[in-house]
């Protein structure tokens, strides 16, 4: 079963500029893979339709069983809580500790505040931070900055996490173990859809690779055709 759908999806702009042209994909339950290419390909555009910061022009983007063009109003805020969304510029609230920001998808949530303590602690350990709960954004390394950002965005365990260039700031071992991390998440039932334009990294990951280029799909590699 396929957790998103492209259905021939164009997005043009006022001024004539074509960001997506006939785009078409799915991404199975439990699947991991890449999206490719270079800048202004369409890529970023592509993440703000599955979060609904944007509208197709054309054609369906498919959650689940849920044509999106249909989600409106609140049905939004709804949406966005099946997607988790992890950005290269972390987008930390600063005058938070990081057990705070962590804990800001459940309590949007309506969480019991003796679950939302346990279920930070538990993510934090996963992600080696435990013990910088109380820590404030900014006593942290860019990498430790990352990985709150992670937690954040899967501490709801929703259906989709989107990753938007997640290492394009770290150091290849840095991106090694937060590529580590996001392969473990489909086991766990959350697919995984990751930005990245570090061919080396894609290769070495041998995960599914969509290919955009001035907004068409020109792509869609198996791992098994991705050679060392």
């Amino acid at each position: 079963m396929s957790v998103l759908r492209f259905e021939n999806v164009s997005k043009h702009y006022p001024g004539g500029h074509q960001a997506l042209v006939d785009v078409s994909f799915g991404v199975d339950e439990g699947e991991m893979l890449f999206v490719t290419g270079h800048s202004g390909a369409g890529k970023s555009t592509l993440l703000r339709l599955i979060h609904l910061s944007e509208r197709p022009s054309k054609g369906a983007v498919v959650f689940g069983e849920r044509n999106l063009q249909r989600v409106r109003g609140g049905k939004v805020a709804l949406h966005r809580r099946d997607v988790g969304v992890v950005y290269q510029d972390h987008r930390l609230l600063t005058d938070r500790s990081v057990g705070e920001n962590v804990a800001l998808p459940l309590i949007l949530r309506g969480t019991r505040r003796a679950d939302i303590g346990k279920r930070v602690r538990s993510v934090l350990e996963r992600m080696g931070l435990g013990h910088r709960e109380k820590a404030l954004p900014t006593q942290l390394s860019a990498g430790e900055q990352q990985r709150v950002g992670i937690a954040r965005a899967i501490i709801a365990e929703p259906r989709l996490l989107v990753a938007d260039e997640p290492t394009g700031n770290l150091d290849p071992t840095l991106s090694a173990e937060i590529m580590e991390l996001f392969a473990g998440l489909p086991d766990r039932g959350t697919s995984v859809l990751v930005v990245s334009h570090d061919l080396p990294l894609l290769r070495r990951m041998r995960r599914r690779v969509l290919v955009l280029d001035h907004g068409r799909l020109v792509d869609d590699i198996s791992p098994q055709d991705l050679a060392e």
